[in-house]
């Protein structure tokens, strides 16, 4: 699908005046044969997009959740390669924009470039490098110009707002916006940090915002739905793909519920 199509959805969440979900599945949960069904549902449940994450060895920036689902996934056979592949069966059985999410170790492994463009011939519409700073971002940014898909940089309540500019300056696809501090995982309450950062930049900037780590219930993604283009809910997700022995019902379900209140419905 590519670049384009994730460029119109937040038009069109903007036009429709709701806000996006684009929740996280780890490539090869809850196991490698049935990711892509995962996905479908997660699609059929109203998702508008998805970061299929690939699973790493050593995901600095996540919690115990997706740390054990890395570690699962791995243990099951999951490899790199394997996840370029679940990442276009996914784009092509829900025909819903995807990001790749994955570390500047096994990007850089692979090269930029051939990073970048496997996702592309994956379908992919942009990559998510959850440890690359601004100040290395440049080649990966140049790769995926080349490639045809776009770039997520992030941001953080701890960011200033000089270097908030700077990052809105390279023109990513989507900023993501950490909304609490720390890895990502599930947090029984909400800080004030989501919101004041969705305030500053949305004072520098018009690119969209995408906001994720730490967001886990409907009620934590409805106080952020008026901020935002859209919302990533991940371990709360994943989780259930550990855990529960019917993980891809659980799973939609859930999903449902968040994208109800995301568009301003109630949760049927």
């Amino acid at each position: 699908m590519g670049l384009p199509a994730l460029d119109s959805l937040f038009g069109q969440v903007r036009t429709e005046g709701r806000t996006a979900f684009l929740p996280f599945m780890t490539a090869g949960l809850p196991d490698p044969l049935q990711t892509v069904e995962c996905f479908e549902a997660m699609a059929e449940a109203g998702a508008d997009a998805f970061e299929v994450g690939f699973p790493y060895s050593d995901p600095l920036m996540d919690g115990p959740t997706i740390q054990l689902a890395s570690a699962r996934a791995l243990s099951q056979g999951m490899t790199l390669e394997g996840s370029f592949k679940i990442l276009g069966e996914v784009v092509s059985a829900t025909g819903r924009p995807a990001l790749a999410m994955s570390y500047a170790n096994p990007m850089f492994r692979l090269g930029a470039d051939r990073f970048a463009g496997r996702a592309a011939e994956a379908g992919a519409s942009g990559l998510i490098i959850a440890d690359l700073p601004l100040e290395e971002s440049r080649p990966v940014a140049e790769a995926c110009d080349r490639a045809g898909i776009g770039l997520v940089l992030f941001a953080a309540p701890t960011t200033d707002d000089q270097r908030l500019a700077r990052i809105a300056s390279h023109d990513p696809v989507f900023i993501y916006g950490v909304a609490e501090l720390g890895v990502t995982g599930e947090r029984a309450s909400q800080s004030d940090h989501p919101r004041t950062l969705a305030t500053r930049i949305r004072a520098v900037t018009s690119v969209p915002l995408v906001m994720g780590v730490g967001i886990s219930t409907p009620d934590q993604a409805a106080t952020l739905a008026a901020d935002v283009d859209g919302v990533i809910v991940g371990s709360a997700l994943v989780r259930r793909a550990l855990e529960s022995p019917d993980p891809i019902a659980e799973i939609a379900g859930a999903v449902r519920e968040l994208v109800a209140v995301l568009s301003g419905r109630e949760v049927t």
